[in-house]
């Protein structure tokens, strides 16, 4: 009796749990500071804006290589001695994770493009494990990739030394889903107890996408 009655409270209890669910996130949400002003004050319909960058291998990457999927971005570049070699391992343990899963993939966006060449990024590529079919290391247009970071992705604070289009650089892992959107929330690529909650909300997100069909 005592083992039925706990059954049956477990099972209110579950039925009485909310499921969770990932936010479709607006630019009014985030840190005004990782904003670019044009964006601080939208409030619905935010996307990520079409680029085109180039990965490792020299292949052309497009904002459509990523449609119809699920993929972590993040930005970084070769030689950096602080955060990025913690973030390139913890994307790792994503790869690891979603090795797999073609629903699930990677982008790690250079913030000094004009440095880290097809080439380097293709040495770089090897040293760390990256499988080229689950994850872009990707290069451009100097612009375009500040634009992104700070238009699309809201991932970067503003740098107010180095130029116009300097960027300081963010440990922020940002979580795309297959409209382009930005869900859950930024996750500070260098804790793997962030970490292990991204991995989390992007089964929440699988999920919900298999719920839709």
């Amino acid at each position: 009796m005592v083992l039925l009655c706990a059954a049956i409270m477990a099972s209110f209890q579950y039925a009485l749990t909310p499921e969770k669910q990932l936010a479709v996130l607006q630019p009014d949400q985030f840190d005004p500071t990782l904003v670019d002003d044009s964006k601080v004050f939208v409030k619905k319909y935010h996307e990520i804006a079409p680029f085109k960058l180039v990965n490792q291998n020299g292949d052309t990457i497009t904002d459509e290589f990523y449609d119809d999927k699920i993929y972590v971005a993040d930005f970084f570049f070769t030689v950096c001695p602080g955060i990025c070699p913690i973030m390139t391992e913890n994307m790792t343990l994503l790869q690891e994770e979603f090795k797999n899963d073609p629903e699930v993939l990677l982008l790690s966006h250079s913030v000094t493009p004009e440095q880290d060449s097809v080439s380097v990024l293709r040495a770089y590529a090897d040293k760390k494990g990256v499988i080229d079919d689950k994850w872009n290391l990707v290069t451009g247009d100097r612009k375009e990739i500040y634009d992104l970071a700070r238009k699309s992705y809201l991932a970067a604070k503003k740098n107010k030394f180095g130029g116009e289009y300097a960027m300081i650089h963010t440990e922020n892992f940002m979580l795309v889903d297959k409209e382009g959107r930005l869900r859950g929330r930024s996750y500070d690529g260098t804790k793997k107890e962030e970490i292990d909650a991204l991995i989390e909300d992007i089964y929440i997100l699988k999920e919900s996408y298999r719920k839709e069909d």
